[in-house]
Formats: C-alpha cells, sequence, structure tokens
C-alpha cells in the first residue's frame, strides 16, 4: 500500500511548528484520550481509528494523522470496525467552527475566538480550515453573508433591508465584502450598470473570450467563431456595459500557458471574479489544485474536499463554471474514466487534456 501523505493533526496544546502538532496527536494517542478530536490510520493494516481506540497500540512510524474521517478514506484507509470512526459521535474542529461562524454572521469572528471555540491556536485554525474548506474563516463567513443578501434581493427586498438581514453592520461593509463583483443595488437589476471588458483570441481550441470586471476575470469560454464566443458573453451578462479591452489578450496568453508545456503546471494568478454559493467557491478553488497533466473523477473531487457523498453537488458545480481552462473543470471525469459532459463541448474537452499530457 502506498504511503500516503501525512496531513497536519490537530493541535490542542498551542501554536507550534508543524512536528510538534504530530508528537501532541501521538501523546494523545498513546493516552487514548477521548477527547482528542482526530484520526489516526495505520499504513500497516491500512485502518483507520479514533484515538481512544482499544485496538493494539501501532508503532509510531506506522501512523499517519488526520482531522476527518473522510480524509481518512479519501488516502485509502478503511474504517476500524471496533472502534467505528466514521459515526457522528463527535464532531470535528472544522464542524464546530463552520457552525460558530454560521451562528454568528452579524459580527466579525477572530481567529483567537475560533481557536477557543475548537481547542487550536489561531495558527491552527486559519491553516487547516483553509486546508480543508479552500478559503479563510474570514472569507467563508463573507461568502455566508454574500449568499444571504443575494437570496434576500431576489425576493424583492429592499437593498437596506436586504444588507442588515444577511448580517452585515453597515451598507459600506456589504458593498466591500459580499463578493457580489457589483454592488448589491445592480446584482439587484440584474447587473445592470456593470462595466466587463473583454477580448476574442483564436487559440488551438477555438476562439477564446474572456470577459473582466474590475475584480478579476468573470468569464472565459470556448466557441468556434469569434461571433458565437462574443455571443456567450452577451447572454451570460445581457445587462452589462461590455467593452473592447485589447489587454486582456495577455489573459489568453497565460490561459494558453496553463495547459501547455510553457506553464509551470501550477494554478495560473490571474485574479478572478467568481460569483457563486460557498460550496461552488470551494469546488473551483478545488479544481485549480489538479495538477495539469492529470485528471479527478467527481467523486474523488467530493472526497478531496471532504464530503464524500456531495459527488452530483460537485458535478453540478463543474458545469456551472465560468472561468474555463483557468478553473479547469476539463480535469473531472466520469468514474469509468469517459469525458461526460463539458460546457464547451467534450470534444474540445478532449483536446484540452491530450495537450495537458502531451
Amino acid at each position: 500500500m502506498p504511503q500516503p501523505a501525512t496531513p497536519a493533526p490537530v493541535d490542542t496544546l498551542g501554536s507550534r511548528p508543524a512536528a510538534a502538532w504530530a508528537d501532541s496527536a501521538w501523546k494523545q494517542l498513546v493516552a487514548r484520550d477521548p477527547r482528542a478530536r482526530f484520526f489516526y490510520g495505520v499504513a500497516t493494516t491500512g485502518v483507520f481509528c479514533r484515538p481512544a481506540c482499544a485496538s493494539r497500540r501501532p508503532l509510531r512510524s506506522n501512523v499517519r494523522f488526520f482531522l476527518t474521517a473522510a480524509a481518512a478514506e479519501a488516502a485509502g484507509f478503511r474504517a476500524c470496525k471496533r472502534c467505528n470512526p466514521t459515526t457522528t459521535a463527535w464532531s470535528s474542529p472544522l464542524d464546530e467552527i463552520r457552525r460558530y461562524i454560521e451562528r454568528n454572521l452579524d459580527r466579525r469572528v477572530r481567529l483567537e475566538e475560533l481557536g477557543r471555540v475548537a481547542r487550536l491556536s489561531p495558527f491552527t485554525v486559519q491553516r487547516l480550515f483553509k486546508c480543508e474548506m479552500g478559503v479563510s474563516p474570514l472569507q467563508y463567513q463573507r461568502a455566508l453573508r454574500a449568499n444571504g443578501l443575494r437570496r434576500a434581493l431576489k425576493k424583492g427586498s429592499t437593498v437596506t433591508d436586504a444588507i442588515y438581514d444577511a448580517g452585515f453592520g453597515s451598507s459600506s461593509r456589504a458593498y466591500e465584502g459580499a463578493q457580489l463583483g457589483m454592488t448589491p443595488a445592480r446584482f439587484a437589476k440584474g447587473g445592470k450598470g456593470e462595466r466587463i471588458g473583454y477580448c476574442a483570441a483564436p487559440s488551438p481550441f477555438g476562439w477564446m473570450i474572456v470577459g473582466a470586471t474590475e475584480r478579476g476575470l468573470c468569464w472565459l469560454a470556448l466557441a468556434n467563431t469569434k461571433a458565437e464566443a462574443e455571443a456567450t458573453l452577451r447572454e451570460e451578462f445581457p445587462d452589462a456595459e461590455l467593452l473592447r479591452d485589447p489587454s486582456l489578450e495577455e489573459v489568453v496568453k497565460v490561459a494558453l500557458e496553463n495547459v501547455s508545456e510553457a506553464g509551470d503546471g501550477k494554478p495560473a494568478r490571474t485574479p478572478l471574479d467568481l460569483r457563486g454559493t460557498v460550496f461552488q467557491l470551494r469546488v473551483w478553488n478545488a479544481l485549480r489544485q489538479i495538477p495539469r497533466g492529470q485528471t479527478r473523477t467527481y467523486s474523488q473531487l467530493a472526497r478531496d474536499m471532504g464530503d464524500p457523498n456531495a459527488t452530483r453537488a460537485v458535478a453540478r458545480a463543474c458545469a456551472l463554471n465560468r472561468v474555463s481552462v483557468l478553473v479547469p473543470c476539463h480535469r473531472v471525469v466520469g468514474a469509468s474514466g469517459s469525458l461526460t459532459g463539458y460546457r464547451w463541448g467534450v470534444e474540445r474537452k478532449q483536446r484540452l487534456l491530450e495537450a495537458e499530457r502531451s
């Protein structure tokens, strides 16, 4: 069995280097501490347990630590039949942090506060939350507020009422952190008044069109002709003001490097203006972590995100992706390896993958 990488264990004893986290977790395992909030897998048996499990103590060198049961399963370990670690007898620190944030949307929650809730150091809270969720605790809180604001505006609430009902302490906070890609008033009107610069250019995969707001790239589509490419932008943002912007040709070059040997294989640093739910943002972030030349199935991606039952939701989020290539949903395939659907054509998906593997 291949040796899985060692994720950071839960640190309950303060802010220290990563090696100390593993030492702390090992001490809790040896003591069979029932308060410990992590899981451990044994490489020689392929089984993962709770720290308080009554099974024989393994050798330290064979132990791998995990924050969630889903992470242990994704690494190839199976649940212990003695301690049943997949049951919900206790919540992981991540669950506790998420619930606390969701209960306190009306104010900014500090890392020190979350550390006390989860019995972790502030540094560990930030690191583990971003690793598992793809966003920081503050970004998660802002996204939850933004989703509430969107729902209220779509239901016909006034902008002022929607802002305060969503948990923003003032209108200025909503305009700064709503992540709508536009002001709340414009969003309520379907984006009317929004300015989006765009540029279309030929590529090996057809005509590529990019669109960007002042916050970042909000659209990257592929089409057979220039006219079709420009039509996709108008259909997606029917009420926005569209302006040709030749400077965006550089973004097209970056996108092409993302699937060619010219790139370094790392996610492009082009600023993105992604508009979606918290879960969609997590999926799109996870897509950007798939290395060039590799693929994942929808179920693998769901497990990597720590939510193995969300396969259909992951597939839906991939289908709603507005920024192709740079948010590489083409790297996700069916369980059998089939290419399944692709917003910009299955044949084009095949060509993108072949270009990345060459």
